[in-house]
């Protein structure tokens, strides 16, 4: 990664660029960090804001690699299955739904069709940080307190490349964390702009209805939440998603976790069923990304709620006053 920078930073010549304006959103670890939720914030930003973004996706994890683009929504319709697209770029599909995703291991090709195709004036490049054969005007990069710091690269650790990348950075998010505790962070790193992100649960959400009572897709009452539940996920740090409820105070009273990105089987199914039985717990609470995975199947053996996370910053500006900055 050292070597692949440092080609580029003496020749940005060869770096691709796109017609319109791309603003990067990575990490510099193995998942995990808040990345997603930073993504969808900002596409809601640009759309308020009058602007078709498009999110370019590698779509990592997909059962399907179709050659070229996979257009998984033009900014009015989903128009591609996970198997094509990906649980993390139909889940951006699903919760910013005026924004167009098109999922390429090429981040140039998707661009250019965006641009041409489905009329997009920015782009937004999901975990982009190490892809740096396509040019940037604004990368943002999101970590937890003392990840980078204290990382070491893999495989002793988890991170990507080495520490002394992050200073590449325009901006740097630091999920969970106060202003004060980011911008110390920053410090560390070398970068200059930083923010926190607050990360939050807000009201539950149906997946297959097994009553009238439930509609797929519509939050329903925070009573809910009371419910005793089993919280079943397949993400990077499923621990953290326990903690989030519990300390919203939902009543979860067991929890089963799978590997990240988990393809789930009827079999997974059966599993879940039979936990929820041995737990005495009455419903199923999951994240928006097992979600889109879960959804997949033409009905659900027990009742399912997928827990949207939303996020806030503090400085509430710091972050859009940089990505206004790259629209003009």
């Amino acid at each position: 990664m050292r070597l692949r920078r440092r080609r580029v930073e003496r020749r940005p010549q060869r770096q691709r660029r796109l017609a319109r304006p791309v603003i990067s959103v990575g990490n510099l670890s193995m998942g995990g960090t808040g990345k997603t939720p930073v993504v969808a914030a900002i596409a809601e930003y640009l759309i308020d804001a009058g602007e078709r973004p498009a999110i370019l996706s590698r779509g990592y994890a997909r059962s399907t690699a179709a050659d070229g683009v996979v257009v998984v929504s033009d900014g009015s319709n989903v128009r591609a299955p996970i198997e094509q697209s990906g649980d993390e770029p139909l889940m951006l599909a699903r919760q910013v739904p005026r924004a167009a995703v098109c999922v390429s291991p090429d981040r140039y090709l998707a661009g250019t069709l965006a641009e041409r195709q489905l009329g997009s004036t920015v782009h937004i490049l999901d975990d982009g940080f190490q892809h740096i054969e396509l040019a940037r005007d604004l990368d943002v990069l999101v970590t937890t307190i003392g990840e980078i710091p204290h990382g070491r690269v893999i495989p002793m650790g988890r991170l990507r490349e080495p520490i002394d990348a992050a200073s590449r950075a325009h901006v740097l998010v630091v999920s969970d964390a106060t202003a004060g505790a980011a911008a110390a962070e920053a410090w560390t790193l070398g970068i200059q702009q930083s923010c926190g992100a607050a990360r939050s649960l807000a009201a539950p959400v149906a997946l297959v209805p097994r009553a009238s009572c439930l509609v797929p897709g519509v939050p329903v009452p925070r009573a809910s939440c009371l419910v005793p539940g089993l919280a079943v996920s397949g993400i990077a740090h499923p621990d953290r998603f326990v903690a989030m409820l519990r300390d919203a105070e939902w009543n979860v009273v067991d929890s089963m976790a799978f590997a990240d990105h988990h393809r789930y089987t009827h079999h997974d199914l059966e599993a879940i069923s039979a936990k929820l039985k041995a737990s005495s717990a009455e419903v199923v609470f999951t994240t928006d990304k097992d979600a889109v995975r879960l959804e997949s199947f033409s009905a659900l053996p027990f009742p399912a709620y997928r827990v949207p996370l939303v996020v806030a910053f503090e400085p509430p500006d710091v972050l859009f006053a940089s990505v206004r900055a790259v629209l003009k």
